[in-house]
């Protein structure tokens, strides 16, 4: 379960290769309509466990540029469970609408635990929403920095609880990084929040 601010000791570092991130998954060939049919189910299953909970949900996506907002829009009636989603990808973005702080961007860069867990905040105080996801990554092609191709970060807010993780994918392409990244916010939010 959660826990009170971004504590060290929740930090996890996964890596995947390319067969678990296929089990993982979360994408088809190349990213295509199976890869976002498997990520309506898991959201889908992810707006009924809010409705059960009478909670609604926020998103904040920079290497998934909406995919997991547009997962959980593409399920009729998500509006009862769905608050909204903020897509920011660039730096300026993310310190301009969800209030990520310059100094953690300039200490940590983007795709970090830290700046996962600003995201998620800035997301559930600038929304009606109870819980917050957020997905903070280098899809590729190529590394960005000190960061390595496939290096995502995540984190899962409600209240002032947080759940923050590390994953690397791997140079898995671009569209199955960011469709496996999608896949995991949701898989993530569904292991925080576990029915009844």
């Amino acid at each position: 379960m959660m826990a009170s601010g971004p504590d060290p000791s929740l930090r996890r570092r996964t890596a995947c290769n390319a067969e678990s991130v296929e089990d993982c998954l979360l994408a088809g060939p190349g990213g295509g309509a199976s890869g976002f049919e498997d990520l309506v189910l898991l959201a889908a299953q992810m707006l009924e466990r809010l409705r059960e909970n009478g909670q609604t949900l926020a998103t904040a996506e920079s290497c998934t540029g909406g995919l997991v907002s547009a997962a959980l829009t593409a399920v009729p009636g998500s509006s009862d469970a769905f608050d909204r989603g903020f897509v920011t990808y660039s730096n300026a973005a993310k310190t301009e609408l969800l209030g990520v702080r310059g100094a953690t961007l300039a200490e940590f860069g983007a795709v970090s635990r830290e700046v996962a867990h600003q995201m998620a905040a800035g997301a559930l105080a600038r929304s009606a929403a109870d819980v917050a996801v957020s997905v903070t990554g280098v899809a590729g092609p190529g590394s960005s920095g000190r960061k390595p191709e496939g290096r995502v970060c995540f984190a899962v807010a409600a209240g002032d609880k947080a759940e923050c993780r590390q994953i690397d994918f791997g140079p898995a392409g671009r569209a199955r990084v960011r469709y496996a990244a999608a896949g995991y916010a949701l898989k993530l939010l569904l292991k925080e929040f576990p029915e009844g």
